[in-house]
């Protein structure tokens, strides 16, 4: 999907949104091992197609065909995906044991929409998936280890329990109060680095990057 729906809407946005949307989803379904266990059923493809129609139709807005253009789609599909009850499809997940086969098999399109409508709702609220966190935790473990620097084990300690993404400093400055960093005030970087940053591991690379503008050793 490289068509670019819109000259003001980055595509990368779009599939920062929709991946954590996804994730969100497969929390919601079980987990992967969950999903292992629906074999007749392609559920991370439809699951992954329902996360950008859900985050185009409610993050930007955009009408069916456009939604159908950019997915690769038809313009039905997209309307069931658009429609689906989330509380229907939730329930019906936690009772896939009692459906037929044949129901089963009806599950794929408006079942994957309802969840992703939910997962949409949840991320939208800061609840992101543990999954996707613990990827984020894994990534900035390794720039610290690729920093071999303290001041990154002080940052993480400091921005725990942050929700991201983190559209400015205002958001995490007083957590950095009397603070220095490479014998900068650290509130001094959080105010000039960019955003938004998106997770933990980003947030590390603007500090070492701010850093190394700095020229500091």
């Amino acid at each position: 999907m490289i068509l670019n729906i819109n000259a003001n809407v980055d595509n990368k946005d779009i599939k920062y949104l929709a991946e954590r949307v996804f994730f969100k989803s497969i929390d919601l379904v079980g987990g992967l091992d969950k999903l292992a266990e629906f074999r007749t059923l392609t559920w991370l493809p439809s699951l992954a197609r329902a996360a950008f129609v859900i985050v185009l139709k409610e993050e930007y807005l955009k009408t069916e065909d456009e939604i159908a253009d950019f997915v690769g789609l038809t313009r039905n599909t997209v309307r069931q995906i658009v429609r689906a009850d989330p509380n229907l499809a939730l329930y019906k997940i936690q009772h896939i044991d009692e459906l037929t086969e044949e129901e089963k098999k009806q599950l794929k399109v408006h079942t994957a929409g309802g969840i992703a409508k939910l997962a949409y709702k949840l991320v939208k609220g800061g609840e992101d998936s543990q999954t996707l966190m613990e990827f984020c935790r894994g990534m900035a473990e390794g720039i610290v280890k690729e920093c071999d620097a303290p001041w990154s084990y002080i940052v993480l300690k400091n921005i725990k329990g942050v929700d991201y993404p983190v559209n400015s400093s205002d958001e995490i400055i007083d957590r950095f109060k009397h603070i220095t960093i490479k014998g900068i005030e650290a509130q001094e970087i959080i105010k000039n680095i960019k955003y938004p940053v998106r997770n933990p591991a980003e947030l590390l690379k603007e500090i070492k990057d701010y850093l190394a503008g700095k020229e500091v050793k």
